[in-house]
């Protein structure tokens, strides 16, 4: 099946003109001061902010289509909505002109066409998401809303080789809140790496998908086998269990920030996304080797 289904596409809006095309936006926010994504009956929420700044360009929009609902707190760079208007008007003036309602922290990014009704959530290939730590014994006032500051020591060696464990295709269902009740949890890791960036460390993970708190529980779990408090091998173990308790702690959201998701006809996918699915499924690697590929590809959900 293409990205667009042509079967989305609603009836034309009257005998002579059809439907205007969809628009998708590239959306960064500071999730510090929301309560997620999805609408709340109390507290602010990006899919509030977004709808109105939108609907005092065209009040008929209604929705707002995300590929996906962050949690409270939870930041984003790269997160996909999509909506449907009856005004036409360039992706450009689309952009401008949401940007100058939208609140300082959320910001549009970018903008194009797409074909009317584009569903972002199953119209992706993968997504990325990064954690930032700060282990140190005394808490940076600057960095509370960007990252988890530990109180202790934490050897990113130990923490690489067990992100490491959960490259390739596995039933993910350990790695989830007790409230996903979904059916199919097998996804595929391409990338579960850490780097050390001054006295952070920043954790990135991507796949096909993911669900509720699943990365938070993948770097909790880290953590802890990084601070020698849990036994290597833990993803391993939960893996084949399926058992949430063979893992650790949920991380707090704040150090996480949903960076980029992948759509098929991105002109810059890395190569571990053109394999994915296949036989031939290679996961990305962080240095040289003899296929030439060289560091991780990737710009910065």
């Amino acid at each position: 099946m293409s990205l667009f289904d042509e079967t989305q596409r609603p009836a034309t809006t009257d005998s002579d003109s059809p439907a205007l095309p969809s628009v998708l936006l590239e959306v960064a926010y500071d999730g510090t001061e929301f309560y997620g994504f999805a609408p709340q009956k109390t507290g602010r929420s990006v899919y509030d902010a977004l709808l109105v700044a939108l609907q005092r360009v065209d009040s008929t929009i209604d929705d707002v289509r995300v590929a996906s609902r962050t949690d409270a707190r939870v930041h984003a760079r790269g997160q996909l909505v999509a909506f449907d208007p009856t005004r036409k008007l360039p992706p450009q003036a689309w952009q401008a002109m949401a940007n100058r309602d939208l609140p300082r922290d959320v910001v549009v990014r970018g903008a194009r066409e797409v074909p009317r009704g584009f569903m972002p959530r199953w119209g992706t290939l993968g997504k990325r998401y990064t954690y930032v730590i700060q282990p140190t014994s005394l808490r940076d006032p600057l960095e509370r809303n960007r990252a988890w500051t530990i109180p202790f020591a934490v050897d990113p060696e130990r923490m690489a080789v067990e992100l490491a464990t959960m490259l390739g295709t596995h039933d993910f269902r350990a790695f989830r809140r007790a409230a996903d009740e979904r059916i199919n949890t097998t996804r595929t890791m391409v990338r579960a790496d850490v780097a050390e960036e001054g006295s952070l460390l920043r954790v990135t993970v991507e796949g096909t998908g993911f669900m509720y708190n699943m990365v938070r529980i993948i770097v909790g779990t880290v953590v802890e086998v990084g601070a020698q408090r849990r036994a290597p091998g833990a993803i391993a173990r939960a893996i084949a269990s399926g058992e949430r308790t063979d893992l650790g702690m949920t991380a707090p959201p704040q150090g996480l920030c949903l960076e980029r998701i992948y759509l098929p006809d991105d002109d810059d996918l890395p190569l571990a996304w053109t394999t994915v699915g296949k036989k031939t499924h290679r996961p990305r690697v962080e240095s040289d080797n003899a296929t030439g590929l060289g560091p991780s590809q990737g710009s910065t959900s």
